[in-house]
């Protein structure tokens, strides 16, 4: 985390860490347990795989998600929710809780919030 984010900016030190349109959505899916990267991008297949691995990368150096790398041929890497990942879940919970009323309520209206 930046420490040039004052302490009171909490949200903004949150969003730091899981904002932009990919990690939540990589952490809901890790939720259900241990996921190979390609198991992640079936379950995202909107995402690239540069984008992806990104991703990742920033969700384990911000401490959310663990890396196994396993010895084989060819090598198998798996990636898990930490303890700190998993403390999302109500976080989680509420942001889709939010998202579906938010669905609810713009069915009908263009993404400026117009009708159509």
């Amino acid at each position: 985390m930046r420490e040039d984010v004052p302490e009171y900016c909490t949200v903004e030190a949150a969003m730091e860490v899981v904002g932009g349109k990919w990690k939540m959505a990589i952490v809901n899916h890790l939720f259900d347990g241990t996921l190979r990267f390609g198991e992640l991008r079936r379950a995202m297949p909107t995402i690239t795989q540069r984008m992806l691995t990104r991703q990742l990368r920033e969700l384990e150096a911000d401490g959310l998600v663990s890396r196994t790398v396993y010895a084989e041929v060819p090598p198998r890497v798996e990636y898990d929710l930490t303890e700190l990942g998993v403390s999302l879940r109500p976080v989680a919970g509420l942001l889709g809780s939010w998202g579906e009323q938010y669905r609810r309520r713009t069915v009908g209206t263009t993404p400026s919030g117009t009708d159509r």
